[in-house]
């Protein structure tokens, strides 16, 4: 840890707080784990593969890890059975889900909900108690919910709306504790490079034409917004966009 790192650690509100960052092995999440650790917190995290999950844990020297397939029940709730206290919550992972109604599998389109709305309900109800009742929670949405597309993106668009009102509905029912939704524009994280494969370059190249920074966003600028909205004691029920103002052409 360097000496800023150190001096910040000692002032943060998120010194000696437990973050458990659920998708937090690899883009925004790791981002986010990793400056929430330089802020002085104990950070867990929790990715679908397991080694992963280990080497990121032992090259960032986090609290610990878990492993889990966020769609599956009985997986959440054995990855979290042994978690302590936790005083931030943060709920990051989920595929690009991408097809159109009339002609996509439903059973993968309801994916889209499977990895955000019932993932954090089971994520939730197996931490129970064990969430402190000031702590945050903090989900991740998306532009497609203020934007959505004519490319195979309804179904993703309206889980990723349906996020930001399950998080305005929790900020009332789960109070006094905290809960915000990220809104990330274009940001160039692994799940991009997955989704786009040999197609990527060429479409970065062109969203630079169109968005008003002529770039995209990084993981990084993403990481800082959670943590913001970890910290910030006053963030409630709220969306916070970090899209470099895209959703505005």
């Amino acid at each position: 840890m360097t000496e800023a790192a150190v001096s910040q650690s000692h002032t943060s509100p998120l010194a000696g707080k437990h973050v458990l960052i659920v998708g937090g092995t690899s883009g925004i999440g790791l981002a986010a784990a990793r400056q929430a650790k330089d802020a002085g917190a104990k950070v867990t995290v929790v990715g679908s593969d397991r080694e992963r999950a280990q080497n990121v844990v032992a090259e960032n020297a986090f609290e610990g890890w878990r492993a889990a397939d966020i769609t599956n029940t009985e997986a959440i709730y054995a990855a979290l059975a042994d978690v302590g206290h936790v005083d931030h919550l943060v709920l990051l992972a989920g595929s690009f889900v991408a097809g159109k109604v009339l002609e996509a599998d439903v059973t993968y389109l309801r994916r889209a909900f499977e990895e955000r709305i019932w993932a954090s309900v089971h994520v939730l109800r197996a931490l129970g108690d064990k969430l402190a009742s000031d702590a945050s929670i903090t989900f991740i949405s998306g532009a497609l919910a203020d934007r959505p597309n004519a490319y195979g993106t309804a179904v993703l668009a309206a889980a990723s709306a349906a996020m930001e009102a399950f998080a305005r509905g929790l900020a009332v029912e789960l109070a006094p504790r905290r809960v915000n939704t990220l809104s990330p524009g274009p940001i160039d994280t692994p799940i991009l490079s997955k989704t786009l494969g040999e197609g990527k370059e060429a479409y970065v190249q062109s969203l630079k034409q169109t968005l008003p920074l002529h770039r995209l966003g990084t993981a990084e600028e993403a990481g800082e917004a959670v943590v913001f909205l970890m910290g910030n004691g006053w963030m409630n029920g709220a969306v916070l966009n970090v899209d470099g103002g895209s959703r505005l052409i």
